[in-house]
């Protein structure tokens, strides 16, 4: 502002400028309807409703993408987790507060927890998570799950960190609850498994 004093700063580069965090929420209803015209435009243009999925994957991915880099330039000093233990749990606490406000809620949808028959896979879970909150799904479409577009952002996040993974989103059944919770199921290849913690065991410093 011309003529401005105190302590507001000049910059004499837009890029010197600091990254700032902006507002924090955004209007439910605004995300709602961008979200429902997002899963429409696509499912004029797909034959069924894997490719449908896919196309809502691929759309996160690329959010996922771009959340990392923002997060790792702001929060943490350009400095990506390197663990696995460690980027998981970037993922469902700080990523997940980021983007839906809160972190996954351990009381309700077990939050983060790794799979009991394979040591290869983990999950995510929420009770209402929030693409699946204001989606009603016709008969005819069966098993679609929105929650894919969620799969694809937490697939870019791994990725773009180094730690490539298959991401799926399903519906789990929950006793006495009418809607069923979504779990994003992350299943690691076993080569690439075992050189994540190959590489987590190098990283420890002996005590």
């Amino acid at each position: 502002m011309i003529g401005a004093t105190g302590k507001m700063k000049q910059y004499a580069n837009i890029l010197e400028k600091p990254l700032s965090k902006g507002k924090q929420e955004v209007s439910f209803t605004a995300f709602a309807f961008l979200f429902s015209e997002l899963v429409q435009y696509n499912q004029t243009r797909v034959d069924n409703i894997a490719e449908l999925e896919r196309r809502l994957e691929d759309a996160g991915y690329a959010v996922g993408a771009q959340v990392l880099e923002l997060l790792c330039h702001r929060d943490k000093g350009n400095r990506r987790e390197t663990r696995l233990l460690g980027i998981l749990s970037f993922m469902h606490s700080t990523v997940w507060k980021v983007l839906f406000g809160k972190a996954s809620d351990f009381h309700v949808a077990d939050s983060l927890e790794k799979g009991t028959e394979h040591d290869d896979e983990y999950m995510i879970s929420e009770q209402e998570l929030l693409v699946n909150r204001f989606i009603s799904i016709p008969k005819d479409m069966g098993t679609f799950n929105c929650g894919a577009f969620v799969a694809g952002i937490v697939r870019g996040v791994l990725d773009g960190a180094g730690f490539p993974a298959v991401v799926t989103a399903h519906f789990v059944p929950v006793d006495g609850q009418q809607r069923p919770r979504t779990t994003i199921l992350i299943k690691f290849a076993q080569e690439e498994f075992r050189m994540i913690k190959f590489n987590d065991l190098k990283s420890k410093k002996p005590v």
